[in-house]
């Protein structure tokens, strides 16, 4: 029952202007909504935020919002000062962004890039409201690999951030297609006003480039029967246009196999997650991306410049860590980190999408 609700009728009307007409807010349909679009709550934040907390006390990751991930971490890596320039080439939700940005202490300039133009913009209009102005802050619809543009442009860069995980938003999002938890267009573009969607590529490829996709990126151990089923299904005409018909052809490929009930559940839970995001990889040449950022990177900073990356899967791992190594061996970086940075036992406790990071820095 709404407690702050009249049992008077006739108080509600006398209390409106006149001429207009009373609209009832929309309202959960149960305890906890179903629908992404009815978390009207979460995705006011501002608004809403005992019910914020709530979710987040549990651990969760409210709707449309998206928690920084290791930002203490990257801060001590960084070692921002006052009057520094810098770049954060994946804004997201502005987390990292604004934790920077307090950084400088009002002195000094960030540039912020991303490629997503739906979040680029909410995230713009957010921190615009909370008094970070273009004197101290830019953002850039741009992919982070691009850094080298923008560096001819402003100067170069004193400290540099990539958080390379997908955002909240984006997962939570059913009409972006990220995950197979809820119905959607098989999309998984970053930029969706750009390039193939998934349902697009998976028409193109064949069965032993769609396995060895599987592979590369999301190491799947199934690979090879779980591409036989895609393949096969659309050869016979049957489409995979949305994220639940993909994660039905991964269920009816590990059916086939052997296994007692408890762990084929659990299969098909984590090969639905590798599967959807090698083809994210693949649909957005994120791999591709990183290998030119990373060739890129040494040129934009200036002489002391600290970088720091976060990554979210093996494949990328090794790509920074190779890359860091092999420049620090060419006298490129003065320092790298010896070893792997990850997020401490409580961070993972309170917000369970930290749970795969890995963190890595090098000074040139």
């Amino acid at each position: 029952m709404d407690t702050n609700s009249t049992n008077n009728p006739t108080e509600n009307i006398s209390a409106q202007e006149p001429g207009t007409v009373h609209k009832r807010r929309v309202r959960y349909s149960g305890k906890y909504p179903k629908k992404f679009s009815e978390k009207y709550k979460e995705l006011n934040p501002e608004k809403y935020g005992d019910e914020i907390q709530h979710v987040m006390a549990k651990g969760n990751t409210p709707a449309g919002m998206h928690i920084p991930i290791m930002v203490k971490e990257i801060l001590e890596v960084l070692a921002i000062q006052p009057g520094e320039q810098g770049f954060d080439g994946t804004l997201g939700y502005g987390g990292h962004t604004k934790a920077m940005l307090d950084q400088l202490q009002g002195r000094g300039h960030l540039y912020s890039g991303d490629v997503d133009a739906i979040e680029e913009a909410k995230t713009e209009a957010r921190l615009r409201q909370e008094g970070y102005g273009k004197d101290i802050w830019t953002p850039r619809l741009m992919n982070f690999c691009e850094i080298d543009q923008l560096a001819q442009e402003v100067g170069g860069f004193d400290f540099v951030l990539a958080d390379l995980g997908v955002s909240s938003m984006q997962i939570d999002n059913p009409e972006r297609g990220f995950t197979y938890k809820a119905d959607g267009p098989l999309d998984l573009r970053l930029n969706s006003q750009s390039g193939q969607t998934a349902a697009q590529r998976l028409l193109e490829v064949s069965r032993d480039e769609l396995a060895g996709m599987f592979i590369e990126n999301a190491d799947e151990p199934y690979a090879e029967e779980i591409a036989r089923q895609i393949y096969n299904d659309l050869k016979r005409g049957i489409k995979i246009a949305t994220t639940r018909a993909l994660h039905e052809e991964i269920v009816k490929a590990l059916q086939r196999i052997k296994m007692p009930k408890e762990d084929r559940e659990l299969a098909i839970r984590k090969s639905s997650a590798r599967v959807f995001q090698a083809l994210r990889i693949d649909v957005n040449h994120e791999f591709e991306v990183l290998y030119e950022f990373m060739e890129k990177l040494p040129d934009a900073l200036r002489e002391g410049g600290r970088a720091a990356i976060l990554t979210f899967h093996s494949g990328e791992d090794r790509i920074v860590k190779k890359a860091f190594q092999s420049l620090k061996r060419a006298g490129i970086y003065r320092d790298i980190a010896p070893q792997v940075i990850r997020p401490s036992r409580e961070e993972c406790y309170n917000n369970s999408r930290a749970h795969s990071t890995k963190l890595r820095w090098a000074i040139k």
